[in-house]
């Protein structure tokens, strides 16, 4: 898919069509994280932290259940 950025005030910004917002499970309230390898935009909905805390918790116990392993 080739896309052109639009105006949009003083900005520019990329339209992401309704059917890629739909296979990736995005909506207009998803907050989303934008980073870069230094020639590539990667764009990718933001992790919740509370999904963090809890993986980040269970991962601790397995460890220091496993930790001999």
């Amino acid at each position: 898919m080739i896309k052109k950025l639009v105006a949009h005030g003083n900005s520019a910004a990329l339209v992401l069509d309704k059917p890629l917002l739909e296979i990736l499970k995005i909506t207009m309230d998803t907050p989303l994280e934008i980073t870069t390898d230094g020639r590539n935009l990667i764009i990718s909905p933001a992790d919740n932290p509370q999904r963090e805390k809890k993986i980040k918790k269970a991962l601790t116990k397995i460890n220091k259940i496993h930790k001999k392993v």
